[in-house]
């Protein structure tokens, strides 16, 4: 591991592969519970909720655990819920509502799932937590109410939510194949071990990367790839306290209308997904970014080789195939956000803030400040 100086930051990115095998022992030891809490699961609509980084999550899982277990997801922010509740939750219909929270005491965190209950007496509720002390862990288990409490690491001390926000995610696919839980201890394992890899590897780059100026970013994803586009927009555009503006989008979005934010200041990233007809889509916009502007720096992250065409479009190419081992779109998203977890953080500290604390203002608070939340 390479580190010029001790930040909460970067201790809590590198030891993601490690915590993520701790996970699926954590589900696997309880999956008997969670079949029983979810067994009429097909009945019901799935919303992933939280706030921030924690939200992202319900996007990047969303699309994943519905193509798993077939049942209608959707992502709502508890921010939303909270002042909608009735535009996002039908009282006459069965849901599981999903809160992810790294500390479990935001007020919207709680609000959220007091809120639902107040409006459907149709709700269940599965708690996703990093924090054993939160408000949200001390709520009491009954037949409506699962809460899984997340190793101390992934509580993040850091502002930046990192290693919290990867294993929530992770945990909420693992929930989506129960079923085939067994043989996601192996997969779990080549993605803990292309990570570490990978981050070892590829440390001193990104650091390098971190010292090209830019002003601006654009991050690119579909599917679940488009929630890491946006967490991937947040952690750069915090950890440098808003001196890099950055954006997100669907490759194919971009198109209409956001493209023009694209300057010879703009460093861009693409998230590359595994399904060759959907990666169509996302060379065309490449070529279409390459002839028609000039950002000043263009990142490609994927896992399968891409063509030879769009690889020489690109100025740097991130790749994860430890050992040639091809990891699925689920867990392909999960190591791609870890690539700009680094990069964030040397950037931050190239720029000259403190990647643990970086919001000099106090705009910003690794809990969020000033929330009055109104019955």
């Amino acid at each position: 591991m390479i580190m010029r100086k001790t930040y909460f930051t970067l201790k809590e990115i590198y030891q993601q592969p490690s915590v993520w095998k701790k996970l699926w022992k954590l589900i696997d030891n309880q999956a008997d519970d969670l079949k029983m809490f979810l067994k009429d699961l097909s009945e019901y609509e799935v919303i992933f909720t939280g706030a921030g980084s924690s939200y992202f999550v319900g996007e990047i899982v969303a699309p994943i655990f519905q193509e798993d277990t077939s049942v209608s997801c959707k992502a709502v922010s508890s921010t939303e819920i909270v002042t909608h509740t009735k535009n996002y939750i039908n009282a006459n219909k069965k849901t599981l509502l999903v809160s992810f929270a790294r500390s479990g005491n935001s007020p919207e965190s709680l609000a959220a799932i007091e809120f639902a209950n107040n409006y459907s007496k149709n709700i269940k509720h599965l708690i996703i937590t990093c924090n054993s002390n939160g408000k949200l862990a001390k709520i009491p288990k009954n037949d409506n109410i699962y809460t899984i409490i997340l190793p101390e690491e992934t509580n993040d001390k850091s502002l930046a939510m990192t290693s919290s926000v990867t294993s929530m995610a992770l945990i909420a696919i693992l929930i989506g194949r129960l079923d085939k839980i067994d043989e996601q201890k192996n997969k779990i394992q080549q993605l803990s071990d292309s990570v570490d890899d990978f981050l070892k590897k590829n440390d001193t780059l990104l650091k390098n990367i971190s010292e090209i100026p830019y002003d601006r970013a654009v991050f690119l994803g579909s599917g679940p790839r488009l929630g890491v586009a946006r967490e991937a927009h947040l952690k750069l555009q915090e950890l440098t306290d808003g001196e890099i503006i950055s954006k997100f989008d669907s490759f194919l979005g971009f198109r209409h209308g956001p493209k023009v934010v694209l300057n010879n200041n703009t460093l861009v990233v693409y998230f590359f997904s595994n399904n060759e007809n959907v990666r169509l889509y996302e060379y065309d916009l490449v070529k279409s970014v390459y002839q028609s502007q000039n950002p000043k720096l263009s990142i490609g992250i994927f896992n399968k080789p891409i063509s030879d065409e769009i690889d020489n479009l690109l100025d740097v190419n991130f790749i994860f195939d430890y050992n040639n081992y091809q990891l699925d779109d689920a867990y392909l998203s999960i190591a791609g956000l870890t690539t700009i977890q680094l990069l964030a953080t040397y950037k931050s500290e190239f720029l000259g803030y403190n990647p643990d604390s970086p919001s000099k203002s106090g705009a910003i608070h690794r809990v969020v400040k000033g929330v009055k939340i109104y019955k």
